[in-house]
């Protein structure tokens, strides 16, 4: 199993993010029905008090868990993956994204 964190740097101004958010709600269900996809869920930052908490208000950090990378590269080439894209494509930024697998066994 591979999980995928994605973070998703949008346009500054909230309602950039919330069209990407907004997207995802259509998205997600549809994701979650591929071969191989064992989680797909966008997060934003909460808001607390605690002092030591780093925030990025125009950021989605998607984490995925995927079978393999097989199955991810897959999921990249679907065509709701691709409509998704240009739907988001004048909100987001750009995108950063880390394959991890555990680090002990």
């Amino acid at each position: 199993m591979l999980t995928v964190i994605a973070e998703i740097r949008t346009r500054p101004g909230a309602h950039h993010r919330q069209a990407v958010l907004n997207e995802f709600k259509t998205l997600v269900p549809v994701v979650l029905q591929e071969e191989g996809c064992h989680g797909y869920t966008p997060m934003v930052d909460e808001s607390t008090t605690l002092d030591f908490q780093a925030t990025a208000p125009d950021s989605i950090v998607m984490v995925e868990v995927w079978e393999s990378a097989a199955h991810l590269k897959a999921h990249l080439e679907t065509p709701h993956m691709k409509a998704f894209g240009e739907k988001t494509k004048n909100d987001v930024l750009d995108m950063h994204i880390r394959i991890l697998k555990p680090g002990i066994a």
